[in-house]
């Protein structure tokens, strides 16, 4: 794993400290400072931005090149030959299911759709107009008390019993959030429908008639599951990790994940990017060109959301595949003509021929899309990051999962400590 060294040298220590330097399978090299604290010293990084905090073998990215794979699939096969079901197979054990196994496994999810009955009166401690996010949080760390037979993390069969708990009934909690917010009664799972197409139907159907869901919106869901599944140690999947490094029960650890996913940094870009077509306002060619001008001004605070990421230095992998997506379910709905978005058109057809947003690659990134996708679908922007959180939940549990699995320390990051030396308290 490494035949490379790395030396440091400090101002007032006579000799040098040596570390070991590991090779991955793919990506930089990363040097063992775990060391360093014998000679009195540890490192310096805010946001952990050039720590590698762990070892995992589920998804690499590659930001420079735009790449993304899990367990070596680029993403965008996986988006147009595989679905969110299996992905969620791959993600959690490695290797993609045969046949059998992938029934075997779908049926599974299907058979732990539904959720205690006693979980209903839980609901109703929040108020009506409760954040679904705020909903979310809340009762999947109160899943443990409902499901707490199998939480014996060292325990390979328990561990695998929670995950499927989880991917099963994140998509039942995330349209109850939604009914409850809306005063509308909930809808109970069917073992008849799809991953997606059970969604849409828990999250639009109603007892007083039946509700036909159109497959092109199924569609489009399991592909923005699949693009959101996993995206390697992100804030919300390195938080899962930290909480489960204590040993904390996989509720209460996906939990904090979706927490943390909360933060308008992380998990509500998709959001954002509906707030600014509506700050935009106008579909006027004047008023678009008014706020490209303002977004590349460096004095307006005004940014242009979804575009360019924090990661990829390139075109979003994941974008492609979902503007294609994007595509087909205005087309299906016939919206051409909706003004906001012929605004989110507009900026798209900017980004990519302009040269201010080339070289800098700002190109559309993967929540310009899906942001406009869930509006077109009918989904509030209140539950975009609901359904990220539940997009994610597989890439959260599986690694967890494999944290537990491999041994693990409990996290304890170190500090620069800028406060008073020691004083002593004063006399009266």
């Amino acid at each position: 794993m490494t035949d490379k060294k790395a030396t440091l040298t400090v101002d007032g220590i006579d000799k040098s400290i040596e570390f070991p330097v590991y090779s991955g399978t793919l990506g930089q090299d990363v040097i063992d400072v775990r060391g360093l604290t014998a000679e009195g010293m540890f490192t310096y990084d805010p946001g952990f931005v050039s720590t590698a905090a762990c070892e995992s073998s589920i998804t690499f990215i590659d930001g420079q090149k735009g790449v993304l794979l899990h367990r070596g699939y680029p993403i965008d096969q996986l988006a147009k030959s595989s679905n969110y079901i299996e992905l969620c197979y791959l993600l959690l054990f490695g290797e993609l299911p045969s046949d059998e196994e992938y029934d075997k496994f779908a049926q599974l999810i299907s058979n732990h759709t539904m959720v205690h009955e006693q979980i209903v009166n839980f609901f109703k401690g929040f108020r009506r107009d409760a954040h679904p996010m705020a909903i979310l949080c809340g009762v999947v760390g109160g899943l443990a008390a409902f499901y707490h037979d199998n939480l014996n993390i060292t325990n390979e069969k328990e561990r695998y019993v929670s995950a499927v708990r989880l991917i099963a009934k994140m998509p039942t909690l995330a349209a109850m959030c939604h009914k409850y917010n809306i005063g509308q009664p909930f809808m109970y799972p069917r073992n008849d429908l799809s991953y997606g197409e059970n969604f849409l139907y828990m999250m639009f159907g109603n007892p007083c008639e039946e509700y036909k869901i159109n497959p092109v919106f199924a569609k489009a869901m399991d592909t923005i599951f699949m693009l959101h599944a996993d995206h390697e140690q992100n804030a919300s999947t390195s938080t899962v990790r930290l909480a489960g490094s204590t040993g904390a029960n996989p509720f209460a650890c996906i939990s904090a994940g979706i927490a943390a996913l909360w933060g308008p940094a992380h998990g509500g870009a998709n959001e954002a990017v509906l707030a600014m077509l509506d700050e935009i306002g106008e579909e006027s060619e004047e008023n678009i060109q008014r706020f490209i001008d303002k977004a590349k001004d460096k004095e307006d605070p005004f940014k242009l959301m979804g575009f360019g990421h924090r990661v990829y230095r390139n075109f979003d992998p994941r974008a492609k595949v979902m503007k294609e997506t994007c595509d087909e379910v205005l087309e299906q709905l016939g919206m051409a003509d909706d003004p906001q978005l012929k605004i989110a058109k507009r900026l798209e057809q900017i980004a990519l021929e302009d040269e201010y947003f080339i070289e800098r690659k700002l190109y559309p990134n993967v929540d310009f899309y899906s942001g406009i996708i869930l509006k077109a679908i009918g989904i509030p922007t209140n539950m975009f990051t609901v359904i990220f959180a539940m997009s994610r939940t597989i890439g959260w549990i599986s690694h967890w999962n494999e944290m537990i699995a491999g041994g693990h320390r409990i996290g304890r990051p170190r500090q620069l400590y800028t406060g008073h030396p020691q004083r002593d308290y004063p006399a009266k």
